[in-house]
Parts: structure tokens; sequence; C-alpha cells
């Protein structure tokens, strides 16, 4: 095929003079007559464009590509139709039955197109007078064109040259307004698209930086804001730009784009998102500052922005130089799409073409060619079959495997055959496989709603256009498999950081669901399981819209969870879809009254349970969450209604499950451990203080460590006998599991040892001898231990041993402080030990001071608190209560440091009342 393009100019009479043939005119009267129109042609042609076709059948079908792609590309789609089925007929005529090549010529002029066919069988006779049924009968071949010319065309001819016989036709364009630029017939308002009574434009102007500039009252209206409350914000804070890692265009790049056209969704000021379609137009003003002007309405209201779509146009077989071109392009078109999706939906609607029809699709098969996954289609419902999966070998035979063409004439003889088209409305149906280096890559097939419309001589033809771009769509695929594997990359390290910055086990499951939702899919559930003996809990639900988390999360509460199965990989779950659709029809048929009940009182929920219905009503996938050889949970992933997960997404989400699964649990390990470790430490410290007559008792205890780990540091407060106390507070060398058995082993060996009548220096040589026992897990300890007698003056009589511990301080009234007792060695390291106690005497209003070491050594730097700095805080504490004698000194010592404490801090204040 030849063609070639050329502007403007007046056209020259390609007739002799001497044989000007009359135009042959459709009878309005109906009275089956021919009349001759010789009116001058006397309007200016703008454009012509020529194309050559081989006597081959396949040429019919470029002829129709040829001319439908320029009228459409010169915008005359309104008598595409008509000029497609006259050239149609023509053509055929031309290379079918007489056997010659046929030179096409469109021309356009102001007032219509003009399209020559000319064959080079000059001699065949040609009926140009007498009545319309000398041309034969319309269901023989033999001037059914010419018939259809008089029927259709404003005016029609032939003219004859000695090696050339030419038929023309002329369409007139219809009537339209100055500046009309396309247009559509009048429809019915029952065909007419769906819109609300007001249809919202929203105009918002996005300057250089992609900051929102401008902000009309239906953008208000739309999504919620204010304009001073968006105005200087980035669109990408509002956008929910649909991504895939690493192959999806961003929002940032669309706004940098000359124009753009496209669906997103924009969050409203209530956290729904909101589905639209949008126009983009990059301008800049007078002192040439550059922004993009964004128009856009409901995505179920595009059509009023939205661009009527083109078939770009085809590269010819050869050039106008008569050189062969490439076949790939000659099926495609030139420019070929450089991404996968872009050539994969040419391709289809090629195919649709080519054949002439009502459907195309194509599938890629995954890696182990064990399946076909869709990738584009045209005249199928994309939004359902888009991802969808299907087996290679479907059943036995070559019709049940894609590796080999097949042809079904009649696909309500075989129901099933081809599952893709299951109640479509296709009958007939061809498909052949795309293969590279023998290894099965892909299958495209076209259909149509007619049965026997396809032959062995149509695969041949889709065979040979599939093993033309089989090589192109291969590379095209791996491209796009290795950006999406780097994307998938970035996005697992990223995901492995934030799932590592964390052991809080609430937490890890939040960042979960946020990092599948909406990157990896639309809604995602995560249910734990505590143990093997336990059922799966669901723990976490999200879904990209905030107001179908609740629905979603009702939902699965109502159905069994999936079965912690350990096997790799992710399974279809069908019972969220099919409880969901279940619940919607029952919600339904109340609303209709159809269950007996009153509809009134579940009319206002009928409009949740269906767009839960919707939200779930896609592919829905488990993934095991293992860690250790043990299922601990299932990471549930879902889609809406009728929508499917591309394989690559679903091995990313293996991925991530694997990472997320050992994330999980040790989050639950430090949660096990954290929860060990806070109730040793209360076991090592005294359930209560007891109250004692005159003197007021108050402790504070601070562990240091994330977790509170287990201390070193303890104290205690106990009756002995009547009237006599026991108090102590220690600091046991260490943290962790060995300083916390010496802890247990002081605290409680005290009670007892004090109990039966030692004294104090007694008590702690037996305490040091039982430290020693324990070998290798002993540690050396600091102790305060005293005994306490109230007297009847009011007084309080105490007698104190400090055995290598901080000195207790005594507080007199007069603000004086000192030491309360001598130090001595601590125990834990010498086998002989010679203690004593000293006895000491609170009056009234006195307050004696104890504390670990974990106070005196509060660190800022170089500088200590030191036993001296805590005198000096205690001598401000004159008359308080011992409450706030021990709050003051705890706030003293955590405003010393900004730094949070290093060590642990028992603080005990008694004062004599």
């Amino acid at each position: 095929m030849t063609t070639g393009l050329i502007p403007g100019g007046q056209t020259p009479d390609p007739r002799p003079s001497s044989t000007r043939p009359p135009q042959q005119r459709r009878d309005l009267a109906g009275q089956g007559s021919l009349h001759v129109d010789d009116r001058p042609r006397s309007s200016v042609i703008t454009a012509r464009a020529a194309a050559n076709f081989e006597p081959v059948g396949r040429s019919v079908a470029t002829a129709r590509s040829f001319v439908r792609d320029t009228l459409q590309g010169w915008g005359f789609a309104d008598i595409v139709d008509d000029a497609v089925v006259l050239t149609s007929e023509l053509v055929t005529n031309a290379v079918v039955h007489a056997g010659t090549h046929a030179d096409v010529l469109c021309l356009r002029s102001d007032d219509g197109v003009r399209i020559e066919v000319a064959d080079r069988y000059p001699e065949r006779e040609i009926p140009l007078q007498g009545s319309p049924s000398t041309m034969g009968s319309p269901d023989r071949e033999g001037g059914r064109g010419l018939q259809l010319c008089a029927a259709i065309a404003g005016r029609w001819g032939v003219d004859y040259t000695p090696i050339h016989k030419k038929v023309w036709f002329q369409l007139d364009l219809p009537d339209r307004p100055v500046g009309t630029r396309t247009a559509g017939p009048s429809l019915p308002a029952d065909l007419l698209p769906l819109a609300d009574s007001r249809v919202r434009v929203a105009v918002v102007q996005i300057d250089r930086v992609g900051a929102i500039s401008a902000w009309n009252e239906d953008a208000e209206e739309l999504f919620g804001y204010p304009a001073d409350q968006v105005i200087g914000k980035p669109l990408t804070d509002l956008a929910a730009w649909p991504h895939t890692p690493g192959t999806s265009t961003g929002i940032v790049e669309a706004l940098q784009l000359s124009r753009w056209e496209g669906s997103y969704g924009i969050r409203s000021s209530s956290g729904r998102v909101t589905p639209v379609y949008a126009s983009h137009l990059r301008v800049r003003d007078t002192d040439g500052e550059p922004s993009t002007v964004c128009l856009l309405v409901r995505d179920h209201e595009r059509a009023v922005l939205q661009t009527p779509l083109r078939v770009p146009a085809s590269d010819p077989a050869t050039g106008s130089d008569g050189q062969n071109a490439d076949p790939f392009e000659v099926f495609i078109g030139s420019p070929a799409p450089d991404d996968l999706d872009g050539l994969l939906q040419r391709t289809v609607e090629r195919a649709r073409d080519m054949l002439d029809a009502d459907s195309a699709f194509l599938l890629l098969a995954t890696d182990d060619e064990t399946e076909l996954e869709v990738r584009a289609s045209t005249g199928l419902p994309s939004a359902r079959q888009r991802f969808a999966r299907v087996p290679v070998e479907a059943g036995p035979g070559r019709y049940g495997s894609a590796r080999m063409p097949a042809v079904h004439e009649d696909l309500l003889a075989v129901p099933g055959a081809v599952p893709l088209l299951n109640g479509t409305g296709m009958r007939s149906v061809v498909t052949v496989p795309l293969k590279v280096e023998g290894r099965l890559t892909g299958s495209l097939g076209v259909a149509a709603e007619a049965p026997n419309r396809y032959s062995n001589e149509e695969a041949l033809r889709l065979q040979f256009a599939a093993d033309r771009i089989a090589l192109a769509v291969e590379s095209a695929r791996l491209g796009e498999l290795e950006r999406l594997r780097r994307g998938s990359l970035s996005f697992l390290v990223e995901a492995s950081d934030l799932l590592a910055g964390t052991l809080d086990r609430d937490q890890t499951l939040a960042l979960m669901a946020q990092m599948t939702v909406p990157t990896l899919a639309t809604w995602c559930a995560v249910y734990t399981i505590a143990d093997q003996a336990s059922d799966p809990y669901l723990s976490y639900v999200l879904h990209e819209d905030e107001e179908l988390i609740d629905g979603i999360k009702s939902l699965l509460s109502k159905i069994a969870p999936p079965d912690p199965v350990p096997t790799p990989g992710a399974r279809v779950w069908a019972a969220p879809a099919a409880a969901a659709h279940d619940a919607a029809l029952r919600s339904s048929m109340r609303s209709l009254g159809l269950t007996g009940g009153p509809t009134h009182q579940v009319s206002s929920g009928i409009g949740p349970t269906l767009a839960t219905a919707s939200a779930v009503g896609g592919e829905t996938v488990v993934l095991p969450l293992v860690a250790r050889n043990r299922v601990i949970g299932m990471l549930t992933l879902g889609k809406p209604t009728d929508e499917h997960f591309r394989q690559e997404i679903l091995e990313l989400a293996e991925d991530l499950s694997r990472r997320a699964a050992l994330a999980l649990d040790n989050a639950r390990l430090y949660s096990e451990r954290t929860a060990i470790s806070q109730a040793l430490q209360r076991s090592l410290l005294p359930p209560e203080t007891p109250k004692i007559d005159g003197v007021e008792v108050e402790v504070i205890y601070r562990a240091a460590g994330e977790g509170n780990e287990v201390g070193g540091d303890f104290y205690d407060v106990f009756p002995i006998s009547d009237g006599v106390y026991g108090f102590a507070i220690g600091d046991v060398c260490g943290t962790g599991p060995n300083a916390a058995a010496v802890t247990g082993l002081a605290r409680h060996a005290l009670r007892l040892l004090a109990r039966e009548g030692l004294s104090g220096p007694a008590v702690l040589e037996r305490l040091n001898s039982a430290i020693l026992d324990e070998g290798a897990r002993s540690r050396f300890l600091t102790l305060l231990y005293g005994e306490m007698r109230p007297q009847e003056d009011g007084s309080a009589e105490l007698k104190v041993v400090c055995a290598g511990h901080p000195l207790p301080l005594r507080l007199r009234q007069d603000g004086t402080v000192e030491a309360a007792a001598e130090p001595q060695p601590l125990l834990g390291v010498m086998e002989d030990l010679e203690l004593y106690e000293q006895t000491v005497t609170l009056d009234p209003g006195d307050v004696l001071l104890c504390v670990t070491d974990g106070v005196t050594e509060r660190r800022e730097g170089t500088r200590m608190l030191g036993d001296d700095g805590l005198a000096d805080v205690l001598t401000t504490c004159t008359g308080l209560t011992a409450g706030a004698v021990a709050a003051r000194i705890m706030r003293a010592v955590e405003r010393f440091a900004s730094d949070a404490p290093s060590d642990d801090m028992a603080i005990l204040a008694m004062r004599v009342a």
C-alpha cells in the first residue's frame, strides 16, 4: 500500500474532457431513475491522502483503516462510518472481483470529502444508465457497491481513462455552527450520559512549584475545602494518585505536561476520596510565568471534558518512495507507543479493525507460562477483565491450549471455551499465540457478536500480525518488569526500614496496612494468631476511603477467618465478596419490601451496605505471615468490584509479608519480654506501704530503661512486731535477671530474718552469707536497714545499719541537715562482717530521707548532684509533709539534667508528725 498526503491547492480535474461521465444522484422522489448532475465542482481542496493496495483479500481491511484514520485525523468523525462502508465495497470490487491493484484517493474540501477508488480493469462493464434494478440484487456481489453509493453518497460517479476505471463518491459534511471542530449525532434522552442536576466544574490553577494558586466555588462544593484552606498547599497533598511502584506517571509529572487528560482522586475534607476526571493545560502569563489550569469533574461526568478518542493513523506497507516499511510499523502505526500499556492497547485496536471485529483482547504469559493475564482489551468490559488470569492449558486438544491458533465459529455450541468472553455477547472468536524464540509470551484474540465470522484464513492473518509484534511486546514487557523491580526494591527497602524502627505491636500492624494501601491493594486486613491453639483474630482493617473501614470490619467479623495455611504465596479467598454480595442483596430486598418487613427502618443502611459490597467485590487474596516456622497471622489484600491483582503485585506483596511477619513476631517477643520484666519488677517491690501511727511515710520509685527493665534498686517498709517497723532501701550491682535474683532474695530475707527477732547487724550478716551462697550469680549489695519504734512523747527511735549505701539524711525543724548514720562495708563481698547499729531519735517535725545512688549520681556533663547537692535541696523542705519532700527531691533530680535518667531511683521519706 502506498500513500501520500498533499495539503492545500486547487484540485485538478482528473477526467478527460472528452469522456466526462454523468454524476449519479439518488432519486429523492422515489421514481427509480438516475439523474445527471452537471454542476461544476469549484470547492478548494485543502488536503489529500492517497494509498495503493495489492490485489489480496487483506487489502480490504487495510483500506478501511486507511480511510477511517484519514477522516478521523481531519476531524470528520460524523461521516467516517459511511465512508468506510463505501470504500470497503469499492475496494472489494477492485482487488477481489477485478483482481487488480486499487488506488484510493481522499480529498478534503470546504464542504465535504471526496473519495476515489480506481482499479486497472477498465473493460469491466459498469451500469451507468437505467433503473437501479439493472445493478443486480443486493445479495450478489456485482454492483452492490454502486447501489450503496447511490443510497448513501451525496454525489457519485464513474470516470474512465485508457488504463484506469475510477469510481468516486462525495459525502457532504453536516451543518455545524461556525467554529465547531467535532460534533456528535442527536440522541434520545435515555441514551445521553448521566450527570447530576447541576454539573460542577472545578477550576484549579497550580503554580510553578505545584502549589494551588486559584480555587473556584465549584471546587469548594465538590471537595469541601474553602479557598483559604488550600491556596498555597501542594496539589499532591489532596490528590490520591493511582500508583504502582516503578510504573505509573505521578501527579507531579502530569502537571508538567503541556496537555494531559485522565482520572485520579481528590481527598475531600471528610477524608473520602472523590474520583474525578481531569483536563490539564499548561499556560504562561504575560510575564512568562508558567502554571497549570486543571478542570475537574466527577468521574461519571467525564463526558463534559473528555476529548473523543481517535485511532492513530497507520503507516502504509510501503512508503511514498516505493521502499518497503517495517511490518511491525505497518500494523501498529507510527510512531509506536513507547510504553507497554499503550502498545498493547494499540495492538488490540488494530487487530479488531484488521478483522472487522467487535472486540479484541491481549493476554501476557506469567514467568512460568502456566497462566495468562489480561493486559488490554477493546469492546469488552475492561474494568472487569483487566489482570484477570486464565490457565494456558484450559483443556485437551489444540482448542484448549493457548499455544496454538484456534477458531471458534460459535461459542454457544461450546460454552466456556473462552472464559473471558462469558456474558459479553460474543459468538465467534479467533485466538493466536505470541511467541518469542519458541517460548509462549502471550495470546491475541478477536471476537464478533455474529457466529461463523472467522475461518482459518483470518487466523493466519492474525497470526502473521502476532508474529510481527511479539518481539516488540516482549521487549516492552521486560522493560516494564525491570522498572517495576527497581521500584519494588526501593519499596521493600523503605518498608524494611519502617518496620525495623518500631517494636510496638500495634504500630507494626498499622505500618503493615499503610504500606499496602493504596500502593498494592485498595483495602487490607491483618489477622493475628496468639498461639497454635488460638483462632485467627481480626486485628487491623484499612481502606483507602476511611468511611468504608467500619463497614469492612463489620463484614469480616461476621465471616470465618481464612485458614492459617503455612504454604507460601497468595491464595484467593472468595468469602468476603460472597458475604458482601449476600448482605447487599438482603438490604436491597428489604428496602423493596420483599421480605415483609418495614422498609423505612433499613433504607438508611442500604447505601453503606452497597458501598461495602462494591469495595470488597473484587479479587481478595490471603498471604500467610510466617515467622520462626510458625504462622503468626494472615495478611489479606482486596480489590473493589471486578478488579484483579497483577502477578507482579502479588509477588511484591509476598516479599512484604515475609518482612512484616518477622517484624510482627519481634514486636510480639519484645512485648512479652517487657510484660515479664514489668511483672517481675512489681514482684520485687512491696505491694503497699503500712500505716504507722505518728509517722508519715512516702516512697517514689523510677525504673530506668525502655520497657522498665528489671533493676537492682528496691525498698521495703514492713511491720516486725507490735509497735516496731522495719524499713530498708538497697541497690544491687547491675541489672537483669541476676540482679533481680539478688534483689528478691534480699527483700524477702530481710522480712523473714527481722521477724525472727534478730538485731539489725545479725539480719545483715545472715543476708550477706545468703548472697555469697549464690556463687557465680552473686552480686554485691548496698543496703540501708533500720527499725523504727514510735514513742509516747511523739518522737520516733530508729536503729540504723548503713552497709555501703548512701547515708540517710536527717532534716531538723530549724532547717539543718546532717547524716543519720555512719558508713559500713557493703554486702556480698566479704564472708566475715562486723556490723553495728546506730540509734537515731527523730523529734516531731524531723524528716529522715533515704535514697539510692541513682539520685546522688545524677549527672549533667561533668557535674554530679552528689551528697552535698542533695542536702542543699533537702534544706528547702522544712515544714513540708513526707509526700511533698519526696516530690521536691524528685523534681530537683529530674531538672538537674536534661537527659533521661540512666539508673533506677528510689526515694524513701519518713516524717514524724
